[in-house]
């Protein structure tokens, strides 16, 4: 028994039996004890942004942490941009990251580096194995902070400390502290402007988009006149037959003009809107001046239970039915033509199969998914959460390692896609049920949209340089096929309705490459 074991048995004990992983030579004490786990299910990424994402796919849908296995600060370094997705997403996870043994730090090896500072942007919380001594207090703390304020949590393990002998010992699950209770009077204070008419706006995050907390949310808000939104949910349980807030425009002309009424927002879960960047002569906080903030619960509440309590508060003269979207999505007519985004998203939710999940990295290439999204069959959406791209594919990666019996079905842009190409490899080795649907612009029409918003709309031969993608063009069907995973091409609707008809029928990894 070493301190290696000892980490993986209290993992185990505390549920996490799931690791994602790009290991090196400090970690190999830690892959040769979970080699002496079957419990632990080890799944290698050929990237470490690939294991980060797929970590927090995997939490989203599972409820509970997955644990990363990564080499070193550099190690740690290739995975932050996911990391910082899953901080936004608030996703629990726990990060373990190798370090040189104790006593060779003091030699500056070629690979040294400050892991704590790389770490602590990214992560909740941050600790670092002193002893094999003390990997079961370190690794229990690592489980309950990310666990009770939910977020990543990242452990640093000393090799030495990996391979050093400890006894056997019993372990039983770590204690998480209970949520946290609203005050009665912040209860009083949301529930006023409710009952007194005023227009006020819900801003509904982390469980708060559970079907079972939107309908409770629904019918306040049928009572009451109030409007439900979100904003860049980590898991947002919509579709037919449940409650549907309405999505933050993105735009900031748009989101202005979709908030300029309110008079109070009501936070549960959520973050007061802001924009996602400053833009000279636009406001940067998005609600309507003299409206009243009042946040009332945040992600480390039980947020069921917080919905759950304000209805009480309201009484039942001040609730009514929820309002939910009838399932008519299968009889949108099948499109024909162009194959544009309208159109993709059109077929997408006409065949989309009920407790489908869609992980969602289309950026520009959305088309009408916001607004079609109330009448398809209920499913779970999992977006990109913190705007650093490459999210897409491993991220659905980890959702279908969470739920094999689900249809996993992956909307990506192209030039984000790219970023964790890797993630392809991945889902072919472990024979993951997800169909990857590739909008292929050839171009980062994001940043096109970015330039004409600071006032460019003519684009010259740098800018065009550094905006399009199509010189070489990008063939996603060579390389998915060159990482295992099937593919093919549609050129117009008709074809990709016809592929997307034979993807969601089969099991297995599936690639379309829509030129759209």
């Amino acid at each position: 028994m070493n301190g290696a074991d000892r980490l993986c048995d209290v993992l185990l004990a505390n549920g996490v039996d799931t690791c994602f992983a790009n290991p090196g030579t400090s970690e190999m004490h830690f892959v040769a004890a979970l080699d002496r786990k079957p419990q632990m299910r080890c799944i290698l990424g050929l990237f470490e942004g690939v294991v980060t994402a797929a970590a927090d796919g995997y939490a989203r849908m599972a409820d509970k942490p997955a644990a990363t296995l990564l080499h070193l600060g550099p190690g740690l370094a290739n995975g932050l941009a996911n990391l910082h997705n899953a901080r936004r997403a608030r996703t629990p996870m726990v990060n373990i990251v190798g370090d040189h043994a104790t006593y060779h730090l003091r030699h500056d090896a070629p690979l040294t580096s400050d892991i704590e500072s790389l770490a602590r942007p990214m992560s909740q919380w941050v600790g670092r194995v002193s002893s094999a001594a003390d990997i079961r207090s370190r690794a229990e703390e690592a489980y309950i902070a990310a666990m009770s304020n939910p977020g990543v949590s990242t452990l640093i393990l000393p090799a030495d400390a990996a391979w050093s002998e400890v006894a056997e010992e019993a372990l039983v699950p770590a204690t998480l502290p209970p949520r946290r209770d609203v005050a009665p009077e912040a209860l009083r204070a949301a529930a006023a402007p409710l009952r007194g008419g005023r227009k006020t706006a819900l801003f509904l995050g982390g469980r708060a988009l559970r079907a079972d907390a939107l309908d409770i949310a629904g019918r306040i808000a049928a009572g009451t006149g109030a409007t439900l939104f979100t904003e860049r949910a980590a898991r947002w349980q919509r579709g037919a037959g449940r409650v549907s807030p309405r999505p933050v425009p993105y735009n900031i002309e748009l989101a202005v003009a979709a908030l300029q009424e309110f008079e109070t927002a009501i936070l549960i879960g959520g973050r007061a809107p802001v924009g996602f960047f400053a833009y000279p002569e636009k406001p940067g906080f998005l609600l309507p001046d003299g409206c009243d903030v009042i946040e009332l619960a945040g992600v480390e509440h039980d947020l069921h239970q917080v919905l759950q309590a304000l209805a009480d508060e309201l009484g039942p003269r001040h609730l009514a039915p929820a309002v939910t979207g009838p399932f008519t999505a299968r009889d949108l007519p099948a499109p024909t033509g162009d194959l544009t985004p309208s159109a993709i998203s059109q077929a997408v939710a006409r065949a989309l199969p009920e407790g489908a999940i869609l992980c969602d990295e289309s950026i520009t290439s959305a088309g009408r998914f916001a607004e079609l999204a109330p009448n398809m069959a209920p499913h779970d959406h999992l977006p990109l959460t913190g705007g650093a791209i490459g999210i897409g594919i491993p991220l659905s990666v980890g959702a279908a390692v969470a739920c094999p019996d689900r249809k996993v079905v992956a909307l990506q842009a192209d030039g984000s896609g790219m970023y964790t190409v890797q993630g392809l490899w991945t889902q072919a080795r472990e024979r993951l049920d997800i169909l990857t649907i590739v909008f292929s612009n050839r171009g980062y029409s994001i940043l096109k949209g970015e330039m004409r918003n600071v006032g460019v709309n003519e684009f010259g031969r740098n800018a065009r340089r550094m905006l399009e993608i199509d010189d070489p063009a990008l063939d996603w069907c060579s390389l998915a096929k060159g990482m295992g995973v099937e593919a093919a091409r549609a050129t117009t609707a008709e074809e990709f309705t016809n592929l997307l008809t034979a993807g969601l029928s089969r099991r297995g990894p599936f690639l379309i490459e829509a030129l759209i």
